[in-house]
């Protein structure tokens, strides 16, 4: 009895020692949440707010409805009907984060399409903090302080931000910690195929993530593993084997996986060739690096506007504290490989940021940038410039992490012992604490080189709301089956799209021509463009609803209406709010005949025009 009850108790406090280890870790998870969602603050609970990029949001939010969508009925999440009728649109050809949609399938069937992508926001920048967070502890730093700043540093820099509250694809990094560890590991030998069969599964579900994000991580490795080798062959020899065959089992396993999905992608319908852009076009500008982003506490509108191709391409910012702070470190521990490798990864990725011809303070110089070297090989000719400089997040957050541990800016939250390796080789010794002065000093140059780059709440703009007309289900007495909701104007190119806009919101309720993505010029030609191919109707009111300006209405105008109506399968026209909203009006009236104005629309019932 006394025995039984002595082991219980040995259990308990073996159970109370484990949760009092665990609780730093867990307040550390907690902050980062906490930040992610103030930074997010400003559109919880106001479905008229979208975040700066509106037409990303939309187009998330709707990739998200799609993703709940194809779980609940159980359709095949490649590809969707829901737009671009009668064409349909291939979705693994597009950003669909499925990643992230899929698991948030409850979230946007019980609150809702702008819910689900707030908790996606949040989940991108808080889970990749922590997934640096525990990186750093578990390999590279003795304390928790030191892992807390570098995930702080990885997971909501400026870059991050940026992409955060636009691209999802691209903020959702939280795998690249795990990617990496799975590589790179500090035994020669040991658990090949186990970790071999884990790398090919998370490779697997980075693809329905972000594919451009893994052809960075890939990049960053190959680069890193070079600068790693040329500073400690030896080591690098002796590591290669196991991380050979880590990498070969891994990639065996999710060329498996992926293949279906990847020649969906590539060859199945609604696929395109190139893109609709020219990628070389968007760099960044050379003085970027030392300057503050808009989203930050000594931000502004101007500078970034001059020095990066639109908001959501801020992914330098560094500004000059943290820029010489690196430059520091990387003196200081020079003689690890591991700072070495790390410098040299962070400099070639800020070099290819800066494009085929190095632009400074908003004008073109006669330098020519590294880009121009890769611009045109398979893959990277596809890739935006400005997007390299992401790379350097994780570098600049390590080099930080590896500096405060080495001073032991405060005690160990836990008082734990040292929990890393050095590059995924050997396990460093305890440094011995700096004297008190030093570590003073340095804590000031830490916090005087982070404080200026503390972001924040995502900058938001005005939606026009979805009408009653749509989001009350009023549409279904006007649309049979098989017939489509025509939303003014079809949007043809990168702009907001109120087709995929009120889709998004309502969970994919009906079909509709236009939408934003990236889809083939033609059906026989699988040039890219942004959007359906243009059809004269959608042109027409898209250029009314750019100027405001209505051009004369002629009969072959209202002709080709119809005839552009009858390739949609139009049941019903609707207009909700515009900028230019009266001009549109009139505009479609020319062409249609008066309109009704229900639930908060002008609705034009076409079923007797159409046929």
């Amino acid at each position: 009895m006394s025995v039984g009850t002595t082991e219980r108790g040995g259990e308990v406090a073996a159970r109370r020692r484990w949760l009092s280890a665990r609780t730093p870790d867990a307040l550390v998870v907690v902050g980062y949440l906490a930040l992610a969602v103030w930074l997010t603050s400003r559109q919880w609970g106001r479905p008229d707010r979208l975040f700066h990029q509106a037409g990303d949001q939309i187009l998330f939010e709707w990739m998200l409805a799609h993703a709940a969508r194809a779980v609940v009925g159980l359709e095949n999440p490649l590809w969707s009907d829901a737009l671009n009728a009668p064409g349909g649109v291939n979705l693994m050809a597009n950003t669909s984060v499925l990643g992230l949609g899929v698991p948030l399938t409850p979230v946007t069937l019980l609150f809702g399409s702008q819910t689900a992508f707030g908790v996606a926001v949040v989940s991108c920048l808080a889970g990749t903090a922590t997934a640096w967070y525990v990186l750093l502890r578990r390999r590279l730093v003795a304390s928790r302080v030191a892992a807390a700043i570098g995930g702080l540093i990885c997971g909501f820099a400026p870059g991050m931000i940026a992409q955060a509250g636009s691209h999802l694809h691209m903020g959702a990094q939280f795998l690249v910690p795990v990617i990496l560890a799975l590589v790179f590991r500090p035994e020669r030998g040991g658990r090949v195929w186990r970790d071999g069969v884990l790398l090919g599964l998370a490779v697997t579900y980075q693809v329905f993530l972000g594919e451009e994000v893994l052809l960075f991580v890939a990049l960053a490795a190959g680069v890193f593993v070079l600068g790693y080798a040329l500073a400690d062959r030896a080591a690098a020899r002796r590591l290669a084997p196991a991380t050979a065959g880590r990498i070969g089992v891994g990639a065996a396993l999710s060329v498996l996986l992926l293949a279906y999905p990847l020649w969906f992608q590539f060859f199945g319908p609604g696929h395109y060739r190139g893109m609709p852009f020219h990628a070389h076009g968007y760099q960044l500008d050379a003085a970027s690096f030392a300057a503050s982003a808009r989203q930050t506490v000594l931000g502004d509108h101007h500078v970034p506007t001059l020095l990066a191709p639109n908001p959501t391409e801020e992914n330098s910012f560094f500004g000059p504290g943290l820029l010489v702070l690196a430059v520091i470190i990387t003196v200081w521990f020079w003689r690890r490989p591991l700072v070495r490798a790390l410098a040299g990864c962070g400099v070639v990725f800020a070099l290819l940021s800066l494009g085929a011809r190095v632009r400074l303070d908003g004008a073109f110089t006669d330098l020519p940038g590294p880009y121009r070297l890769i611009a045109d090989l398979p893959l990277l000719d596809h890739v935006v410039p400005a997007r390299f400089s992401l790379i350097c997040i994780p570098v600049l957050g390590i080099l930080v992490a590896l500096s405060v541990d080495r001073i032991r800016l405060v005690r160990d939250l836990a008082g734990g012992d040292p929990a890393g390796g050095d590059a995924g080789t050997t396990t460093p010794a305890p440094a011995a604490r700096e004297p008190v002065p030093v570590r003073l000093l340095w804590a000031g140059a830490v916090l005087a080189a982070l404080l200026p780059l503390a972001p924040t709440p995502i900058r938001t703009v005005p939606a026009w709301p979805v009408p009653a007309f749509v989001a009350d289900g009023t549409w279904r007495a006007y649309v049979p089956s098989g017939r489509t909701v025509v939303a003014v104007p079809p949007v043809t190119n990168a702009g907001r799209s109120p087709a995929m806009f009120w889709s998004a919101r309502t969970g994919l309720a009906f079909a509709a021509p236009g939408g934003f993505f990236i889809g083939p010029r033609a059906p026989d030609d699988p040039t890219a463009r942004w959007g359906a191919p243009d059809r004269p109707t959608s042109l027409l009111l898209r250029r009314v609803a750019d100027t405001g300006e209505v051009p004369p209405i002629t009969d072959a105008d209202r002709r080709q209406a119809i005839a552009d109506l009858r390739h949609w399968r139009a049941a019903v026209v609707v207009q909700g709010g515009l900028h230019h909203g009266e001009p549109v009006r009139r505009a479609v009236e020319a062409l249609l005949g008066p309109a009704r104005e229900i639930g908060g629309a002008f609705v034009w019932d076409v079923r007797a025009l159409v046929g």
